[in-house]
């Protein structure tokens, strides 16, 4: 039900990806979601475009956002930037993605991350601000997020119920 009502207010949600309880506010015309990506209980912010591609992984407390505000800006002038999020990324837990951020194809933010700039692709970031690591994913990359669901769907008469 969830799927389709952000679907009904503009989002463009691929029929095969999965979204748990996830908060999406904002713009839902901006917001986009690959074929087999995952998306659990996040919050995401849609000031700006959101772009997640392909087989990605977003895990509970991952929290995207689009807008804040000037520092400098004697009257709190807002600031927005989209976030794209490229195909087979995982986003770890309780990481944080900040507005104007590209997470490249295959990165890897650890868990509690804080994503100020853009991590490159096949690259492994932690840390608060988060730095790359040395590690990086293999090259080929082709796995599904969401395959473990499949047990779940079989029983579910309908999308709406999952």
């Amino acid at each position: 039900m969830r799927t389709a009502i952000l679907r009904s207010r503009g989002a463009r949600i691929d029929r095969s990806a999965f979204l748990s309880k996830a908060e999406i506010q904002g713009n839902l015309a901006q917001f986009s979601l690959g074929e087999l990506s995952f998306i659990g209980r996040a919050k995401i912010q849609v000031h700006d475009c959101v772009q997640i591609g392909a087989r990605v992984c977003i895990n509970d407390g991952v929290q995207i956002f689009t807008a804040s505000h000037l520092v400098t800006s004697s009257d709190w002038q807002p600031l927005t930037g989209p976030v794209t999020i490229e195909d087979f990324a995982w986003v770890a837990s309780l990481a944080v993605i900040l507005p104007g951020v590209r997470v490249g194809r295959g990165a890897v933010i650890g868990a509690g991350a804080v994503v100020t700039k853009d991590v490159p692709p096949g690259a492994v970031a932690i840390g608060n601000p988060c730095v790359i690591i040395e590690h990086r994913r293999c090259q080929t990359l082709d796995y599904s997020p969401v395959a473990f669901l499949a047990g779940v769907r079989a029983w579910v008469r309908n999308e709406a119920d999952v």
